[in-house]
C-alpha cells in the first residue's frame, strides 16, 4: 500500500467565541492548513474529506461534513462525517490515511470542529454525557468528571499516586499552553493553585479538568505519488492504530488502564516499526489530569503504576527526555470535542516542521498523537516522522 504524508495542518483559536459559527471556525482552520503547505496547494487538489464532530447543542446533526466543506469551497468533494466522541477527528485522520493507502485518493482533508460555549451548563453536561454509557452512567447522574475521578481514586489507591502528581500535570501543561497563541487557557499556574482549587469531583480539582471549547482544526494528507508537489521535507504518517472497548467504565475489568489506548498504541508502534522509547514527543488526551498519567502507562512510556513518578521526574516537560503536550494539551489549549484530535496533529506538524516557536522541541524527528473517546470507549494513535529518519 502507498505511504501517506502529512503536508499541512492548521487550526482556529480554541476558546469561547460568541461571534463565530462552526462554519467560520472551520474556515479559519482550513485556510491555516492550506497556508501551511510548504509549496502551496489549490483546493481543487483535494479528492476527499473526512470531518469529525459530536454535534454539541444539536446543531446540524445530519450532514455536518458537507455543511463545512461546501462553506470553504470544496463543492462536490465527497465528505464523510466521523463521530467517535472526543476521538472524532483522530479517527477522521485515520480514515484519510486509509483512503490514501488504498489508492482511492491522492489528497485528503481530515478535520474537525465543535461549538460548546453557547449552551447552558446543564445542557453542556448532557452533551458531554452522551459519550458515556447512557442507561447506567449518564441517566443515573454520572458526569465525566465523576467518571475520571473514579479512575483517579483507583489509581491512587492501587499505586500510591498523589494529588500533587495530578497537579504537576496541570502545571506543566499550563506552562506549555502559555506559549501557545491558540490556547484557551494560555496562562501559567502554580502547584499550590492547582492543589487548592475548588474540588470538581474528588480527588479532581478545577485545575485537573479541561475546559469546554469552541474551535476547529484541519490536516492535509497526501500520497507518496504526489507529496513532492507540496513539500521538500515530507512528514510520513508511519503508524496508525485504533482500538475500542466497552463504553461504560463500570463494564471494564480495571479502572486503572484504558485497553483501547493500549491496543491502538501497540498497532501504531508495530506499523511504524518502533518502540515507545523511539518517540521524541507526544500529544496525549489529557481531558483530566489522571488521563495523562494513564496515557503514560497505556502508551508504554513507563511501567504500570509509575506514571506519578514520571511526571514528578520532569521527563515529560518540554525540555525533558519525552516532552508531552507541548501545545498545552486539552487542559490548557482547550477541548472542542470534534476538533481535539486534529488539533493534536497541528502540534505534531509544527514540531516536525520546526515551526513551534517557543514550544519547539530540540531535534524533534518523531512524534505521537493519542486521542480518546469518552472514558476509553475508543482510542486512536498516530506516529509521525520526518522522512530523513528512514533515509
Amino acid at each position: 500500500m502507498r505511504e501517506a504524508y502529512l503536508v499541512g495542518a492548521g487550526q482556529s483559536d480554541f476558546g469561547a467565541f460568541p461571534d463565530e459559527s462552526y462554519r467560520s471556525l472551520f474556515r479559519t482552520a482550513f485556510e491555516a492548513a492550506m497556508e501551511s503547505v510548504p509549496r502551496g496547494m489549490e483546493s481543487e487538489a483535494i479528492d476527499e474529506a473526512t470531518v469529525g464532530t459530536l454535534g454539541v447543542g444539536g446543531r446540524q446533526l445530519g450532514l455536518p461534513g458537507p455543511a463545512v466543506t461546501e462553506h470553504v469551497g470544496l463543492g462536490g468533494v465527497p465528505c464523510t462525517r466521523v463521530e467517535n466522541a472526543c476521538a472524532a477527528s483522530g479517527f477522521a485522520l485515520r480514515s484519510a490515511v486509509q483512503a490514501i493507502r488504498s489508492g482511492m485518493a491522492d489528497v485528503v482533508l481530515a478535520g474537525g470542529f465543535e461549538v460548546m460555549s453557547d449552551t447552558s451548563a446543564d445542557a453542556t453536561k448532557y452533551w458531554l454525557g452522551v459519550s458515556g454509557e447512557t442507561e447506567w452512567e449518564r441517566l443515573s447522574g454520572t458526569t465525566f468528571s465523576g467518571t475520571y475521578a473514579q479512575m483517579a481514586s483507583a489509581h491512587m489507591e492501587r499505586y500510591g499516586t498523589t494529588g500533587e502528581q495530578l497537579s504537576r500535570v496541570a502545571v506543566k501543561n499550563h506552562a506549555n499552553g502559555a506559549k501557545n497563541p491558540h490556547a484557551q487557557l494560555g496562562f501559567e499556574c502554580t502547584l499550590e493553585q492547582a492543589e487548592s482549587a475548588p474540588v470538581v469531583a474528588d480527588p479532581l480539582t478545577l485545575y485537573h479538568c479541561c475546559p469546554t471549547s469552541d474551535g476547529a482544526a484541519c490536516a492535509l494528507v497526501a500520497s507518496e505519488d504526489v507529496v513532492a508537489e507540496y513539500t521538500d521535507e515530507p512528514i510520513r504518517i508511519a503508524g496508525v492504530g485504533a482500538g475500542s472497548d466497552r463504553v461504560g467504565l463500570f463494564q471494564r475489568e480495571s479502572y486503572t488502564r484504558v485497553p483501547a489506548s493500549e491496543r491502538a498504541a501497540d498497532a501504531a508502534y508495530e506499523m511504524a516499526g518502533i518502540a515507545p522509547s523511539d518517540v521524541d514527543f507526544a500529544e496525549v488526551h489529557d481531558c483530566f489530569a489522571i488521563a495523562e498519567l494513564l496515557a503514560y502507562e497505556d502508551l508504554g512510556f513507563c511501567e504500570r503504576g509509575e506514571a506519578g513518578s514520571l511526571i514528578e521526574s520532569g521527563a515529560t516537560e518540554r525540555e525533558g527526555e519525552l516532552p508531552v503536550n507541548t501545545s498545552g494539551g486539552l487542559k490548557s489549549k482547550g477541548h472542542p470535542i470534534g476538533a481535539t484530535g486534529a488539533g493534536q496533529v497541528v502540534e505534531a506538524f509544527k514540531q516536525l516542521s520546526g515551526e513551534a516557536g517557543e514550544r519547539q522541541v530540540e531535534d524533534a524527528r518523531r512524534g505521537l498523537t493519542h486521542n480518546v473517546g469518552g472514558s476509553g470507549g475508543a482510542a486512536v494513535v498516530h506516529v509521525f516522522e520526518r522522512e530523513e529518519v528512514r533515509a
